[in-house]
């Protein structure tokens, strides 16, 4: 019986990895049909698994009849336990790797390029953040996270805008204290309405022991994290130490 109930909370751990994964590529509801041939099971059985990890609250459904999505808890799990290779092509570490090789003098060079390479590996928000200079912002990519699925509503959009505009205000959110190296915060983990469904990604950069701020990628809840956490740690050690040939950072 033991041997029975484990198998079965992988196979549900499987389900959920699936649904999250099928959704963060097609930003549809998953159905039963789109799982059932994968796992070699019959629609009814994995609309019965789906209504497990509904009622323990790592799905939900947008329609009385339609697929399923999964919410910040089942995100959450995705994030901690879910996911076990994250791994960054060898071609975008070249990508990272020229843009610091650039003759780069000034912090606010090396924060704008971060910016740029954080916006175009992952094709959402990048953003970098001074502690010590008047608190300052960096960021690229707006648009472009703007043009996914979640965000077509205007009210959104405005919502997100007027956050981001309100440069005291976001930069309290990405400078939050942590001592991981990376930090995710997910939907209303994040503490603001406006950006309810959103997700950031954030890591900390340094020159030599001191911290000097955050760089992190906001983007929907339905990112690619296995490949946006590594991309954000490359390019955190990228930058720092691309910080430490600089003369200008204290």
């Amino acid at each position: 019986m033991m041997n029975k109930n484990i198998d079965f909370e992988n196979r549900k751990k499987a389900v959920l990895a699936q649904v999250i994964n099928l959704y963060i590529k097609k930003a549809q509801p998953v159905s039963s049909d789109d799982l059932a041939r994968n796992f070699e099971l019959s629609s009814a059985t994995i609309r019965n698994i789906f209504k497990q990890l509904e009622d323990e609250g790592y799905l939900t459904h947008p329609y009385t009849s339609g697929g399923r999505i999964p919410t910040v808890k089942g995100y959450r799990y995705y994030v901690d336990i879910l996911i076990q290779q994250m791994q960054l092509l060898d071609g975008e570490k070249e990508r990272i790797g020229n843009e610091y090789k650039k003759k780069l003098q000034k912090l606010e060079d090396l924060l704008e390029a971060t910016t740029d390479v954080l916006s175009a590996v992952t094709h959402y928000a990048g953003i970098a953040s001074v502690i010590n200079q008047d608190k300052r912002l960096f960021y690229k990519g707006i648009s472009s996270m703007l043009e996914q699925p979640e965000f077509q509503d205007a009210g959104q959009i405005r919502n997100i805008v007027r956050l981001i505009e309100d440069k005291q205000r976001f930069f309290n959110i990405i400078n939050r204290d942590f001592d991981d190296k990376v930090k995710i915060y997910i939907g209303d983990e994040l503490g603001c309405p406006e950006v309810e469904r959103c997700a950031i990604v954030i890591s900390n950069y340094s020159a030599g022991k001191k911290t000097l701020g955050k760089i992190a990628v906001l983007g929907p809840m339905r990112m690619e994290y296995n490949h946006i956490i590594p991309a954000l740690e490359y390019i955190s050690d990228s930058l720092s130490d691309a910080l430490e040939e600089l003369n200008d950072y204290e």
